[in-house]
């Protein structure tokens, strides 16, 4: 494993935790298969404990930064993360033992049909006056409701979730900016529970190194999280001014980058 690449791939783990919400996540797996792909077809459980991991240290330093005033809109939303919570445990226990195919392919189609959606349905890149929005003109918070699926599907490919949550905030009123900065506290709601899950009671996989801890790469994890703590606090004090259809537009070519990455 290349440290120094590990530490580069850090850097950008940290602009997409504060540009997108990411956590890290969608960076991280690829990164981590790559970099553990002696393991064979386990790399990819590897990589997803590891991911969780990574969003962890990543959401919860970003959300520790991040304005008061920017979270305040996530107040009442305490039945939300709970689920998420929830949600997440169930899909890292499942993680644990799936067959590593499906969640390599999982992840594909997951990524794929979000940058399909995000470009073919209105409300991402060509807001309208959203649904979501209530009477006194203020957006939603999401409804509780979607916790346990989301945060299911998150921590089972190790995602973070901020791939469903930021297009529904958006298409409810949200701009890019403050979308991509509300992910984060609840990227760390789905991403403590999975880390959890994978470090504790769980065998890593045969010809593991010693630097594992259950499924969890230790070293690959630090080696990101060095490179990408930096650069969040950077980033969080003096954040771009990114035109907010840009922003979109960005958001919506990476995830379709981390597509063709997992797919090579």
């Amino acid at each position: 494993m290349d440290l120094l690449a590990l530490l580069g791939i850090g850097l950008l783990t940290g602009v997409t935790t504060v540009l997108f919400g990411f956590g890290g996540g969608f960076v991280a797996v690829p990164v981590v298969v790559w970099a553990d792909s002696a393991l064979g077809a386990d790399a990819i459980r590897v990589a997803t404990a590891t991911s969780a991991v990574v969003m962890v240290v990543n959401a919860g330093f970003a959300t520790a930064v991040t304005p008061r005033r920017v979270l305040a809109a996530l107040r009442g939303s305490g039945p939300l993360l709970a689920l998420l919570a929830a949600g997440s445990s169930a899909g890292a226990l499942a993680a644990r033992v799936a067959p590593a195919a499906l969640i390599r392919w999982a992840f594909v189609a997951y990524v794929a049909l979000t940058v399909v959606d995000l470009l073919l349905r209105p409300g991402f890149l060509r807001p309208r006056a959203p649904a979501g929005v209530a009477a006194d003109g203020a957006p939603r918070p999401l409804p509780a409701v979607v916790g346990v699926p989301v945060g299911a599907v998150a921590a089972f490919l190790g995602v973070g979730g901020s791939v469903l949550t930021v297009p529904a905030m958006r298409r409810a009123g949200h701009s890019m900016r403050v979308a991509t900065a509300l992910a984060n506290p609840l990227t760390l709601a789905i991403a403590l529970p999975a880390a959890a899950v994978f470090l504790a009671g769980a065998q890593g996989p045969a010809g593991a190194h010693a630097h594992m801890v259950g499924l969890v790469d230790l070293r690959a994890a630090a080696g990101l999280l060095l490179g990408a703590l930096p650069v969040i606090a950077v980033l969080r004090r003096r954040p771009p001014r990114i035109p907010d259809r840009a922003h979109a537009w960005t958001y919506v070519a990476l995830l379709g980058a981390v597509t063709v990455a997992m797919v090579l």
